[in-house]
C-alpha cells in the first residue's frame, strides 16, 4: 500500500510544485524585462506558483494527462504487479489532488464524440502508454543508469500544449540547421496561439514519429533550464526574439529556456521531428526512486 501512497504523493508534487530551475528562470525573467505588461504578467504567474505550493493546489485548472517513463537496470525487473500499482497510484493521486475530471464515457464511438459525457471521478484519466528507458538507449538525454537503477517518472501533460503540437518529416538535405530551422519556424507560429507563454518547448529528432515523441517525453522528464546546449541556447534566443513574450503581450521571455532530444537516425533523407510548445505551468514532473 506504501507504493500507492508515494505514486499519490508524486502526481500532487508534479501538479502542484515548482521545480528550482523553472522558479530561478523565472524569476531572472523578471529582472531582465523592461515591458511594463511582460512585467506584470511574469509576476502574476510567480503568485500563481507561490500560491499552488503553499496550498497544494494544481498550478493550473488543466491538471493534465499523466505519462510515465521508467528507468530500469539491468539487474531491476518490473513485474504486472508494479505496472497495476502504477495506474492504481496515479487515479489515487488524481482523486487526492483533486484533479480535473477529464475522463470521457462510452466506447470507441461515444468517447470520440463525448456524447456520453465524463466521470465525475478524477482518478478515472489512465495515464497514456508507459514507455521505458534502459542503458541502451541512445540520445542527447541519454542516462547513466546503473545496474540496480529502477526510477519512474510522472509527468502531466496539458491540452493547451498537446493543441499546439505536431510531429512532421522534415527533408534535412545533409543539413542539421535545416531540420532545426523547421523546428524553430514551427515552433515560431505555434507559440504565437500558445497563449500560456512563456514556453519551456521541447523537441525530440528520431526515426519514427514514435520515437521522435518518445525522446521529447524524455526531455521533458530529464531536462534542466540549468543546464543547456550551445544548441538548445541557440533556439532559446531565437524563439525570444519574437517578441511575442508572457501571454503573448510581448517582451524578451517568450520561452524560459528549451529541450532538444536527438536519437538514432536512419540512413535517409528524412528526419522525424515531434515538437511540444509546454505551457509557464510545465513542465510538471515528479520522480520515485525504488
Amino acid at each position: 500500500m506504501d507504493i500507492l501512497n508515494d505514486i499519490s504523493d508524486c502526481i500532487i508534487k508534479a501538479s502542484t510544485t515548482l521545480s528550482d530551475d523553472k522558479y530561478a528562470a523565472l524569476n531572472n525573467a523578471i529582472v531582465m524585462e523592461d515591458n511594463d505588461n511582460a512585467c506584470w504578467a511574469l509576476n502574476q504567474i510567480l503568485e500563481n506558483y507561490q500560491i499552488a505550493q503553499k496550498t497544494n493546489f494544481p498550478l493550473c485548472d488543466d491538471t493534465g494527462i499523466p505519462h510515465v517513463i521508467i528507468e530500469i537496470g539491468e539487474e531491476r525487473e518490473i513485474s504486472g504487479e508494479l505496472l497495476n500499482q502504477i495506474h492504481e497510484g496515479i487515479a489515487l493521486g488524481l482523486n487526492n489532488l483533486p484533479a480535473r475530471p477529464m475522463a470521457v464515457k462510452g466506447g470507441e464511438i461515444q468517447r470520440i464524440e463525448q456524447s456520453e459525457g465524463l466521470f465525475e471521478e478524477p482518478g478515472k484519466l489512465p495515464p497514456a502508454s508507459i514507455l521505458i528507458d534502459s542503458v541502451n538507449d541512445e540520445s542527447t538525454y541519454k542516462r547513466d543508469i546503473s545496474p540496480d537503477t529502477l526510477n519512474i517518472h510522472f509527468l502531466l501533460e496539458g491540452g493547451g500544449p498537446e493543441i499546439r503540437s505536431k510531429t512532421f518529416r522534415v527533408y534535412h538535405k545533409r543539413s542539421f540547421e535545416n531540420v532545426i530551422d523547421a523546428a524553430c519556424g514551427w515552433l515560431e507560429s505555434s507559440l504565437q496561439m500558445l497563449g500560456c507563454t512563456p514556453s519551456i518547448p521541447s523537441i525530440g529528432i528520431g526515426r519514427t514519429h514514435f520515437e521522435a515523441t518518445s525522446l521529447l517525453l524524455k526531455a521533458i522528464a530529464y531536462g534542466n533550464l540549468n543546464n543547456q546546449s550551445e544548441f538548445e541556447q541557440e533556439i532559446t534566443n531565437r524563439l525570444n526574439k519574437t517578441g511575442i513574450g508572457p501571454l503573448g503581450l510581448g517582451g524578451k521571455s517568450t520561452v524560459f529556456g528549451c529541450y532538444l532530444n536527438i536519437g538514432n537516425q536512419r540512413a535517409s533523407g528524412v528526419r522525424i521531428v515531434s515538437i511540444r510548445p509546454s505551457c509557464f505551468v510545465e513542465p510538471r514532473v515528479a520522480l520515485l526512486k525504488l
